[in-house]
């Protein structure tokens, strides 16, 4: 197949391209510079250029495509809400151009349910129409199985962990730098899931093959790891104590990040494993961690 990546260039989407290609698709990634091109170019997939705000641009990438595995996302945390808006017309863009036609539309999302309780891939997103996180276009995306589009939602756990990672973990370990303590948010019971990012990207591959129209895939290796065992890995990595910062005062100590980081969001991934025959065997967060996956954040 012929397969048009968003985000190729980037965590995720650099580490799916190699496996896309070598299940023998022809791939082309979206390069919005000439930086990311040259990356896209590396990996061994054709660059298309333009970028999310281009809808022309991603219009004629999936014009051509067998399928289209939309990874790409506008992480501005300031803007949040003008960034789910990028998304979601970005994903009606697709949506428009596949529809009728049986192709696939994969696009990225993420695993966030309710406190206490194990998301599985029948459970539907939480975030419904444009003004909801990411523009609500997980919903958006797989009510276009109605509309002849194998379409599947991409659930990535909180933390897509490995060397070179610059995501929520590697910012955690820069917050801990920065502080000199390694902070958990109250008791630090909430959890995350995580996932290695090679196996994320491994079973990116397996799911444009396999992934039937309407469905969710759960990239999750450990279903729920407590916030206070992250923390005082980082700990461990930087070199400071980690303690427990009070819930009022999360958003002065994490900023941004405060809202993502002590939430409770279980998931697991069974359905996902005996439907596509996914196994992860990457190492677990709390090991990459221990290794020296995070140095980087870790040092300055």
């Amino acid at each position: 197949m012929r397969v048009f990546v968003t985000g190729a260039s980037g965590w995720i989407g650099s580490h799916t391209v190699p496996h896309l290609i070598a299940a023998g698709h022809d791939v082309v990634g979206l390069g919005y510079s000439d930086d990311s091109a040259r990356r896209v170019e590396a990996l061994g997939a054709t660059v298309h250029r333009g970028g999310l705000d281009d809808l022309e641009s991603l219009r004629a990438g999936a014009k051509g495509a067998d399928a289209v595995v939309h990874l790409a996302f506008k992480h501005d945390f300031d803007d949040y809400v003008g960034a789910g808006r990028v998304e979601r017309a970005a994903v009606e863009t697709f949506v428009d151009e596949l529809a009728g036609s049986g192709r696939a539309l994969l696009l990225a999302s993420g695993l966030v349910g309710t406190p206490g309780v194990t998301m599985t891939e029948n459970d539907r997103s939480l975030f419904s129409g444009p003004d909801a996180p990411r523009g609500g276009s997980e919903g958006l995306a797989l009510e276009a199985a109605d509309r002849g589009v194998r379409s599947v939602a991409l659930r990535f756990s909180a933390t897509v962990h490995g060397v070179g990672d610059h995501g929520f973990t590697a910012v955690l370990t820069q917050i801990a730098r920065e502080r000199g303590v390694s902070g958990y948010v109250g008791d630090g019971s909430g959890r995350w899931p995580a996932v290695h990012v090679d196996d994320a990207g491994r079973l990116v591959a397996l799911a444009v093959d396999k992934a039937p129209a309407g469905s969710a895939v759960h990239a999750v290796a450990e279903e729920g790891v407590p916030s206070r065992e992250i923390a005082e890995a980082i700990g461990r990595a930087v070199g400071v104590p980690a303690v427990s910062v009070d819930p009022a005062d999360a958003a002065d100590h994490f900023g941004w990040l405060s809202r993502f980081w002590g939430m409770d969001a279980v998931a697991s991934s069974a359905i996902t494993r005996e439907r596509l025959g996914w196994e992860p065997v990457g190492p677990t967060l709390v090991e990459d961690i221990a290794a020296g996956a995070y140095d980087h954040a870790a040092r300055g």
